[in-house]
């Protein structure tokens, strides 16, 4: 009976092309204002590392001036650490594992020795860092392997390269046990990475959620020994003592902090951890301010940081009020379309057709047009995502359809559609065939 409901509704759908077309393209407008907005949306909210997410904690500190908090407005603490206590907490190694980074601008030397293509010299963004930052945020590795822990505490000159510096300096070759030149040190690699863009850059979200991934990496020791600067967040509430020295032992916060937490029961000692630590430090005159220790997990600061701006919550209600807009104009056209079929409606009561077989072969209809509007809209979105990128290069890594947007396209196609429907073909459904017999 459904592929008979079928055939019927195809063949009313053909017998109108340019009404159908209206109702098509008004349903796919919709959906493609509506998914466009929601696929911003779902990709910037979403979980970037949902398998471990839960174990990984930013470790927040609140060493600020005693006369202002440092968020006044929101009531935040600082989203980063002084030197003094990143490398306090490194040391003590009360986590499953933990890593201390920072950003930094590395001028590039290329060797041009023939090994690889002619590159002028440029700079480019490292990150800073321990080897921890590798099997906790899980990076792939193309050639080669993080450096050890032993080349932390050595100081080592050493770097992992990503695929794009390895590609622009080695031709793609595997450059493991080659040299490059940061800044007129010559340094030794040991890795290089697969593709590997987050969608959103959550373990630092310092100077932006959606900044590319920085291009090598080098140890967080070397970076100091060499007095790399940091070229991310910076933030005093006094001015540091003169040099290098007075500033790493300022309470300048510049430093991001993460911790692996494998369990809640190691959780809440690290966080017993963390409330003793302070508690010690207030003895030696620092953190003045009443004792406010935290430790969001990547969800919980995602949120915490306002990734997913109010503005963008915004943009999709407004989408799918237009979207709604569209839904009452296919109402029209389709109340139009069935209440023309007045008299083939009446004679079919007539022949022994039940309300019922009616409704659900007018509801089938409107169904079909919803999954001709859906993947019409579903090219529309891919077009209006494309658009996004183009105006804003930094929305690429969250502009992407993936299966679970397409699968919800097209069931909100279907559901809008057949909700436009029900009034239509209930009315439909009322018309009398003794009224319709009596004017053929």
């Amino acid at each position: 009976m459904f592929g008979y409901y079928l055939s019927l509704g195809l063949r009313s759908l053909r017998r109108n092309p340019v009404l159908t077309a209206l109702m098509v393209f008004g349903i796919a407008l919709g959906i493609a204002a509506s998914m466009t907005s929601l696929t911003v949306f779902h990709l910037m909210g979403s979980d970037p590392i949902p398998w471990k997410s839960d174990r990984l904690h930013v470790v927040q500190l609140d060493n600020w001036d005693i006369n202002q908090a440092y968020d006044e407005e929101k009531g935040r603490l600082p989203d980063q650490l002084t030197y003094l206590d990143a490398t306090a907490l490194m040391a003590a190694g009360r986590a499953d594992r933990q890593v201390a980074m920072y950003k930094v601008v590395l001028p590039v030397q290329p060797a041009n020795d023939g090994s690889g293509p002619e590159v002028k010299p440029y700079l480019m963004l490292g990150r800073a860092t321990y080897n921890d930052f590798f099997p906790m945020f899980e990076p792939p590795f193309r050639y080669g392997a993080p450096w050890s822990r032993e080349q932390d505490e050595a100081m080592a000159r050493v770097t992992v390269l990503t695929q794009t510096t390895n590609e622009k300096l080695f031709g793609g070759a595997d450059s493991t046990g080659k040299t490059v030149r940061f800044d007129g040190v010559d340094y030794t690699v040991v890795g290089v990475l697969d593709h590997w863009q987050p969608r959103v850059k959550y373990f630092d979200l310092t100077v932006g959620a959606l900044t590319e991934s920085e291009e090598a990496f080098i140890p967080f020791t070397t970076a100091i020994d060499l007095r790399a600067q940091s070229s991310g967040n910076n933030s005093c509430f006094k001015a540091p003592a003169p040099g290098w020295e007075g500033y790493l032992a300022s309470d300048c916060i510049w430093i991001q902090f993460w911790a692996q937490l494998d369990s809640p029961a190691r959780e809440a000692e690290y966080k017993n951890f963390l409330d003793a630590y302070v508690m010690e430090q207030k003895k030696l005159g620092r953190f003045e301010r009443p004792l406010a220790t935290l430790l969001p997990d990547v969800n919980e600061w995602i949120a915490l940081q306002e990734v997913v701006s109010r503005d963008v919550e915004i943009q999709v209600g407004l989408a799918f009020a237009f979207l709604a807009v569209c839904l009452v104009n296919t109402v029209g056209l389709l109340l139009a379309k069935f209440m023309r079929k007045s008299g083939e409606i009446g004679l079919r009561r007539a022949l022994g057709a039940s309300r019922g077989q009616l409704f659900l072969q007018h509801l089938i209809e409107a169904g079909v047009v919803g999954i001709s509007g859906g993947l019409v809209g579903l090219a529309l979105t891919g077009l209006g995502l494309m658009g996004v990128r183009a105006l804003y290069s930094e929305f690429k890594t969250i502009t992407q359809l993936d299966w679970t947007m397409v699968a919800v396209t097209l069931l909100l196609s279907v559901l809008s559609a057949t909700l436009a429907g029900l009034f239509p073909t209930w009315r439909a459904c009322r018309v009398q065939p003794a009224s319709q017999l009596k004017t053929q």
